[in-house]
This record gives C-alpha cells, sequence and structure tokens, in this order.
C-alpha cells in the first residue's frame, strides 16, 4: 500500500514511512492511494469476530510491505491487551434507537488509547537499534496522556507534549504530568490548543529541524491513528446488522479526526446512514458543512475542552477527496487558508459532502441536558463530549436512519465538575488512576513561541 500527501509534492511513501512521517514534508497529510474493499461476505464472517480478529481484517491491506500478518497480529494483541473491557469497546444500548459505543476503556480512559496503544507499539517496532525518534505533539486533553502512556520508558523515543495552559480538566493534566519517565516532556503553553497545534505544525514544516531531531506526530496527523479507529466502526457496525443493515454515527469532534475515521469505513464498504459531526459552541466544522463557510474564530474555552479547537487539522483529508483528489488544488487552497483564516467550500463539495455528513452545534445547556437525559432515563454516566454527542444525536434524529450510535469518548470521571452539576452524581475515577492525584506533577511552562520551544526541545531531545 503506498500512501499519498494531500498537497501532492511529497514523496509516496509506504505505511513504515508514512507512520514514522507523521506530517508529510510538502505540509500535508498522508492518506492511501486506494480505499482497499470490505466485501459483504468478510462483513458477515466479523459478526462473531474478537475485537482482534477485526482489527487484523481490517488493518491487514494498509500495513501490506511494512507488516507481516504474524507482525501485525503481535502488535494488536500487545495494544489491546491492557483495556478494561474484554469487549474492548462495547456498545451499549440506551432506548429503541440510541446507543453508546465505549470507547475509553483504555489505560487512560479516553479513545485515544484505541489508536496510540497501536501506534506506540508500530514506532517501537519499526524503530532499530541504533535509531531515534522525537514526537512532538500538542493536544487538547487527551491525546496527550494517551501517547505518554504509549511511548513512557521505550528506548529510543523521547516525547514533547504541548497542552494549553488551564484549558485542560485535571484529571487530564495529572494524567499526562504525573508520568515518572525520563523520556517524557511535558510543556504547558501560554494559549489556546490552536496556539500549540501551530507551534507543532511550525517545527515539522522547518527541514532542518525536523531532519536534525527526526521527529515524528502522534497527533490525528498520524494515519496510523485514523486506521486503528476505523476498526470500531467496522466492529460495533456488523453487530448493529451490516452488511445489512447501516448505522448512523454521531461523533463529537474537534479536529474531525474521529470522524473521518467513520468515513473511511464507509469508503471501505462498510454500510453508513449518516455521519453526524457534533461540535459544540466552536463550530467551525458545523459551519464549514451546514454552510460551506470554513473560517477561524475565536476559541471559546467550554466544560468540552478537547472540542475547544477553530482549525481541524483532519478536515484537509475529506477536503483533499472533495477537490477530485488533486493536490496542487488543494495545496493553493490551504495556503489561502493558512494566511486568510478563511476557505470556502463550493456548492459541489458541499452537496457531495452533504451525501453523508450532517452537523449539529450544541450548546452547553444542550448538553448538560444530554448528560441528565442519560443518567434519568437510561442509568448512564457520561462525559461532557459524549453528552454534546447524544445531545446532537437527538436532536437530529429524524434525519438518520438505522440505529443511532453516539461515540463515547471519555470516561465520566475525568470531567468530574460537569458530570456533578448535571447530574447530582460526582463520578468516581477508576480502581487502575486511583492514585492520580497522590503523585507529583512534572512539566514546564513556555509562551507560544517557535524560538522558545526549539530551544526547550534543544536542551533535552
Amino acid at each position: 500500500m503506498q500512501y499519498l500527501s494531500t498537497r501532492g509534492q511529497a514523496p509516496v511513501l509506504d505505511f513504515r514511512g508514512a507512520t514514522l512521517a507523521g506530517l508529510a514534508t510538502d505540509g500535508g497529510l498522508y492518506l492511501p492511494a486506494e480505499w482497499p474493499q470490505l466485501s459483504a461476505e468478510l462483513l458477515e464472517s466479523l459478526a462473531t469476530a474478537s475485537y482482534a480478529e477485526t482489527a487484523l481484517a481490517v488493518m491487514r491491506p494498509y500495513v501490506q510491505g511494512s507488516l507481516t500478518d504474524a507482525e501485525l497480529k503481535s502488535l494488536i494483541a500487545d495494544a489491546y491487551g491492557d483495556f478494561g473491557h474484554a469487549a474492548v469497546t462495547p456498545l451499549v444500548q440506551l432506548d429503541h434507537r440510541h446507543w453508546l459505543l465505549e470507547l475509553f476503556h483504555g489505560p487512560t480512559l479516553a479513545f485515544k488509547d484505541v489508536a496510540l496503544q497501536f501506534l506506540g507499539g508500530l514506532f517501537g517496532h519499526f524503530l532499530g537499534a541504533n535509531d531515534r525518534l522525537t514526537i512532538v505533539g500538542a493536544t487538547s486533553g487527551d491525546t496527550g496522556s494517551a501517547a505518554i502512556e504509549a511511548v513512557a520508558g521505550r528506548p529510543g523515543i523521547t516525547i514533547f507534549m504541548l497542552h494549553p495552559q488551564g484549558r485542560v480538566s485535571d484529571v487530564q493534566r495529572r494524567q499526562m504530568t504525573t508520568v515518572n519517565a525520563p523520556n517524557v516532556h511535558n510543556i504547558a503553553v501560554d494559549g489556546s490548543f490552536d496556539d500549540c497545534q501551530r507551534l507543532v505544525k511550525t517545527l515539522f514544516n522547518d527541514a532542518a529541524f525536523r531532519t536534525e531531531f527526526q521527529l515524528s506526530a502522534v497527533n490525528s496527523i498520524n494515519w496510523a491513528r485514523l486506521l486503528a479507529q476505523i476498526v470500531y466502526y467496522v466492529h460495533a457496525g456488523v453487530r448493529l446488522g451490516a452488511p445489512h443493515r447501516a448505522a448512523s454515527w454521531s461523533v463529537p469532534t474537534g479536529n474531525f479526526g474521529d470522524v473521518f475515521a467513520g468515513y473511511c469505513a464507509q469508503r471501505m464498504g462498510l454500510p453508513v446512514n449518516r455521519l453526524l459531526v457534533a461540535t459544540n459552541v466552536n463550530d467551525i466544522l458545523a459551519r464549514a458543512l451546514s454552510a460551506g463557510d470554513y473560517s477561524v474564530g475565536k476559541v471559546t474555552p467550554t466544560a468540552t475542552p478537547s472540542m475547544d479547537i477553530q482549525i481541524s487539522s483532519n478536515f484537509e483529508r475529506l477536503l483533499f477527496d472533495l477537490h477530485g483528489r488533486d493536490g496542487a488544488a488543494l495545496a493553493a487552497a490551504m495556503q489561502g487558508f493558512e494566511q486568510s483564516g478563511t476557505l470556502k467550500l463550493t456548492d459541489a463539495q458541499r452537496a457531495e459532502a452533504s451525501k453523508l455528513f450532517l452537523a449539529s452545534r450544541v450548546t452547553e445547556a444542550g448538553m448538560m441536558q444530554a448528560l441528565a437525559w442519560a443518567n434519568s432515563e437510561c442509568g448512564q454516566l457520561i462525559d461532557p463530549h459524549t453528552g454534546v454527542g447524544l445531545a446532537a444525536a437527538r436532536a437530529r434524529a429524524e434525519d438518520c436512519e438505522g440505529p443511532l450510535v453516539t461515540l463515547a469518548t471519555a470516561h465520566p470521571a475525568k470531567f468530574p465538575d460537569a458530570v456533578e452539576r448535571a447530574t447530582g452524581i460526582r463520578p468516581g475515577l477508576p480502581r487502575r488512576v486511583a492514585h492520580l492525584f497522590d503523585r507529583e506533577e512534572r512539566y514546564d511552562h513556555l509562551p507560544a513561541d517557535e524560538a522558545a520551544l526549539k530551544a526547550h526541545i534543544r536542551a533535552r531531545a
């Protein structure tokens, strides 16, 4: 399998090369040159398959030439052996239409574990004995802890994780900053997640710095992360009737990666009726899909910090397909967006996207009502991000067909204050992380400045 940059000027790479590179050298994102197909017969055979067996079937065509079946099978087993539920990503029924897909049973209690436990293993497998890799990432909350958990203590890897100062929850911050490993460096940045993400992209676009430190990415700009996320759509979809029945999916998202994985599953042949993009008041994705207005606004801090984003990196991957996979045309469009903060989808592009995607903007009040409903009517405590997805699903249910699945992206104990305000119940941390508030924190504080970040990395990598 070969991988192309969305901007058309970077070298074509195999799976190993795309995984280690993360961001393409032309500033674009890697995508497979073609979409492997899941036949109806294969989907039927997965109805009783384990999560690991499903992962093997879904991932196999994407890694050809870089991993043998035996190597892939071993990496999958290692990635999902430490999840707190035997199903890995269990489905929970709420009522006759609505379901939750629980993605938070990994070691850091968030959906990012599903991808990053696999990606950490890939890094370890692909690095030679004398190779060195410097991971630089930005997090709005959950990516950081999941990435750190996946690579802490791994030889040859150093990780620098940036988070916006004061804009992640206490649990999210402590899951990053209390990891006592010499290869882990946490950085609190003055500003928003978008400022953190901009700094990371600036480093990757500095060819000399990137080469000197062998930079790689764990954010969802890395294709291997999305590959791992395609699996849970397929695994849940066949349990809800695929290939004979299509489900709809409501995905709380800021960076568009989680919902784009659903798009990938659909392109592979999984029957999907609708992908509902659920945003909070930081609604650039809802505006883009509803009105064609992909323009940057000011980030508003909310009780759903992982969605407080105004530049959605993975949206570029969808734009690539909407531009007919014309890398030069997309590169010009993205250059204009980076200069002006505005990009307009054409009527034809918006019409094409609307065949699969719906979008819904959810207010704080709407999110809180969804948390209260899930608790009072279904006996389920959910986190605020999942609440955004559920609120959107309930509001747009008439526009969707089939079972309507909301992706439950984090354990409610990661956001206890918001859950308690909505339900009167303060969720406790699971036993595996109950000691979190007893451990010492370690992190540095930097301005949102490229020179300061480079100096910091030079002194520690």
